[in-house]
């Protein structure tokens, strides 16, 4: 549903921040997005005042977007955002030169009043219902529970977990959610750059680079994301040297993927990769997969992965029941929506959902950065703890700045 109100005086920014705070305030659902190598920004607002979940079968669901925590042992349920108003925006093109229907007139004008109201609704506790300010994590919790998990790879019962770590980031008075989402836009063109909010449940940042899964017409797509290494020098994908250990990261990914259409006995599919790719300042390794759902007789084949996929061995683990069980005893905090998937679902003819990483929760004074590592026989604890730094710094970076 579109409305076709034109405001030819305002900047982007400027549109965005009364957007924002308009429905922050209305206590609206909210998503914001944009897929990597994309120009355009997509809205969409639920103004049902329903908190809905649904479940996972995705080609029965109307146009929305849908948000899913890490762990769901319950009923394997989403929060699903109903698009009650949706448009889009092209970022290359002048605001004056298209239309922006995005608010009435009666909307928040004052820039001073549209930063506290965005402030003020960010929620102090999570969606378990647990006092953020309880929670406390340092650098030798992680270490240890990396520690953990190398002795039980060492004696046989994981090949592979990945520990997650939470940092809190005080935010100053004058941070600008605006600010940072825009630079976020401008320096991270290959990852998919979300802000979404649910009342009650939270409101998150982040620009991921991992596809959970997509589907489009006939075509279903999935990718294996693993390694990770600094970016570095002038062409930085031809610079990247692969260990071993990284190598066999990412394989492990590849082979659960496979494993999985092997499940639903799928044999026709494509691999291409693995192969060097960039996101933001950080290198991965990427293998890509296609399936025809046509050609297969599959057309449920986004809805059967997605329910096999998650939560893949890149965020959780290889064998995924011991490592989540592993996970669930020994981590000290709740992932919450960190690691969960989130996307569009039957907007513009595609389903496209990625797994919320590189992503931060936003409260009040504080952001909380969330970051895994694979963890392998051969880690090294304070490496492992490096590479969580430098994930964290991709979103972390951009809440520091306080820039207007």
């Amino acid at each position: 549903m579109q409305t076709s109100i034109i405001h030819q005086s305002l900047d982007l920014d400027e549109l965005l921040g009364r957007l924002i705070a308009e429905h922050l305030q209305d206590d609206n659902q909210l998503a914001i997005w944009r897929f990597p190598k994309s120009n355009v920004l997509h809205v969409l607002i639920d103004t049902t005042k329903n908190i809905k979940r649904v479940s996972l079968d995705l080609e029965e669901l109307p146009s929305g977007f849908i948000v899913h925590p890490f762990e769901d042992q319950v009923d394997q349920k989403a929060y699903f955002l109903e698009a009650s108003n949706y448009f889009t925006i092209q970022l290359n093109v002048p605001l004056e030169e298209q239309e922006a229907p995005y608010f009435e007139e009666k909307s928040i004008k004052d820039p001073q009043t549209i930063h506290e109201l965005i402030r003020k609704s960010f929620a102090s506790i999570n969606s378990s219902g647990e006092s953020i300010e309880d929670i406390a994590y340092t650098k030798e919790d992680f270490i240890d529970l990396v520690e953990k998990g190398i002795e039980t790879i060492r004696e046989g019962k994981l090949s592979k977990i990945v520990p997650a770590k939470l940092k809190r980031l005080p935010l100053s008075e004058d941070f600008n959610l605006i600010t940072s989402l825009h630079r976020l836009l401008e320096s991270y063109p290959n990852a998919f750059i979300n802000f979404f909010h649910i009342p009650g449940i939270g409101t998150w940042i982040g620009a991921s680079p991992e596809t959970l899964i997509q589907t489009k017409g006939k075509e279903f797509y999935t990718m294996s994301l693993a390694g990770t290494q600094k970016a570095q020098g002038d062409n930085p994908i031809k610079n990247a040297a692969w260990t071993q250990k990284e190598i066999e990261e990412q394989a492990l990914v590849s082979r659960y993927i496979v494993d999985c259409f092997k499940k639903i006995r799928l044999r026709e599919y494509s691999e291409q990769g693995p192969k060097t790719v960039i996101a933001g300042n950080l290198l991965h390794l990427r293998s890509d997969f296609t399936v025809d759902m046509e050609a297969t007789n599959f057309p449920q084949l986004g809805s059967v992965m997605l329910k096999l996929l998650h939560p893949t061995s890149a965020v959780c683990g290889m064998p995924r029941k011991e490592a989540f069980e592993f996970l669930r005893t020994h981590e000290r905090f709740n992932r919450s929506l960190f690691a969960g998937f989130i996307g569009p679902v039957n907007m513009d003819g595609e389903t496209r959902i990625f797994v919320n990483l590189r992503t931060a929760r936003l409260l009040e004074k504080e952001a909380l950065l969330y970051a895994g590592a694979g963890v392998t026989e051969d880690s090294n604890p304070e490496k492992e703890w490096e590479e969580t730094e430098m994930k964290c710094d991709i979103i972390g970076n951009f809440l520091k700045t306080s820039k207007a």
